[in-house]
C-alpha cells in the first residue's frame, strides 16, 4: 500500500466472541502521520479492531484474539506493560464520557497519575490540548467549571482534549460525530487535519463522505473481512478495484 515504514502493522488478525468470529484474519499497515479510515456497514468488526490496539478488549469475556498487531515493531497482544501501550494510544468513543471533574482535571487526570505534578507543567499541557482540541478560547476563563455541565459538542472535544492529555503517538477515534452537530463535527474535522502532523490518526466512521473528506487511506471492511484497502481518492474514485467498495461508498447497500 506505501513504501513508508508502517507504525502499525497487523497481520492475520482474527477475533472471535465465543465461538463466532468477528474479524476474518485481516492484514494492513498504517503509515506514521496519516489519517486512517476505517468503514464499512454496522457489524464489520470496525470497533473490535479498534480495541484490539489497546488491548481494551481484555475487559471483554470469552474473546480470543490471535495473529499479531505490532506498533512500533512491538506485538501489542503480547505486552506486558499494558498500560504504558494505553498510553501511547489515545482513544475517543462515540458518545462523550466526561469525568465528573472540571475542564482542567479531565484534562489533567491522566497526566497526574503518570506523575506530572508541577503546576506549570500542568498548565502549559492543559492548554496545549485544549488548543489541539479546538476548545480552549470557550472555556479558559472558566476550567473550573465542571466538565459534564458542557454542550455535547464541547464534551466531545474535552474527550479529545483528554486523549491527547498522555502525548499519544496515535489517536483512535470511533464514530465520533454520531452524537454532536454538523457545525461541531466540521470543527472537530478541522482539527483531526491538523494534528495528523503531529499523530497518526484512525477513525472508525459510518459517515463515508468524512472518510473521504479526512482519511489518506481507507480500508472498507464487510462481515469481518477486508474488501479494499486503497488511497481514499482511489477508493471513492469511479474506478475502485472491487464493486463492492463502488456501491457501498455511494450508497447502493450498507
Amino acid at each position: 500500500m506505501t513504501e513508508k515504514t508502517p507504525i502499525i502493522d497487523v497481520k492475520d488478525l482474527r477475533i472471535r466472541y465465543g465461538a463466532h468470529e468477528a474479524v476474518h484474519g485481516v492484514s494492513f499497515s498504517i503509515v506514521r502521520n496519516e489519517i486512517f479510515s476505517i468503514i464499512g456497514p454496522a457489524q464489520s468488526g470496525k470497533t473490535s479492531i479498534l480495541r484490539c490496539l489497546n488491548r481494551t478488549l481484555d475487559f471483554v469475556a470469552n474473546v480470543t484474539v490471535s495473529g499479531s498487531v505490532c506498533i512500533d515493531n512491538d506485538d501489542v497482544l503480547k505486552a506486558r506493560d499494558v498500560f504504558g501501550l494505553r498510553r501511547k494510544i489515545g482513544m475517543v468513543a462515540p458518545l462523550p464520557v466526561g469525568l465528573p471533574l472540571s475542564i482542567y482535571e479531565n484534562v489533567a487526570f491522566a497526566p497526574r497519575c503518570s506523575g506530572l505534578n508541577a503546576k506549570d507543567e500542568l498548565d502549559a499541557l492543559v492548554e496545549k490540548c485544549l488548543k489541539q482540541a479546538a476548545l480552549w478560547y470557550e472555556v479558559k476563563d472558566r476550567l473550573n467549571s465542571l466538565g459534564t455541565a458542557l454542550s455535547g459538542g464541547q464534551q466531545q472535544r474535552l474527550t479529545i482534549a483528554r486523549a491527547l492529555s498522555h502525548q499519544p503517538d496515535i489517536l483512535c477515534l470511533d464514530e465520533f460525530s454520531i452524537a454532536i452537530d454538523p457545525v461541531t463535527t466540521m470543527r472537530i474535522e478541522d482539527v483531526l487535519k491538523e494534528l495528523k502532523h503531529e499523530i497518526t490518526i484512525i477513525l472508525v466512521t459510518n459517515l463515508t463522505q468524512q472518510a473521504r473528506r479526512l482519511a489518506d487511506h481507507t480500508m472498507f471492511l464487510w462481515k469481518g473481512g477486508i474488501v479494499e484497502i486503497d488511497r481514499t481518492e482511489v477508493m471513492f474514485s469511479e474506478m475502485p478495484a472491487r464493486r463492492e467498495t463502488y456501491e457501498y461508498v455511494n450508497g447502493i447497500f450498507g
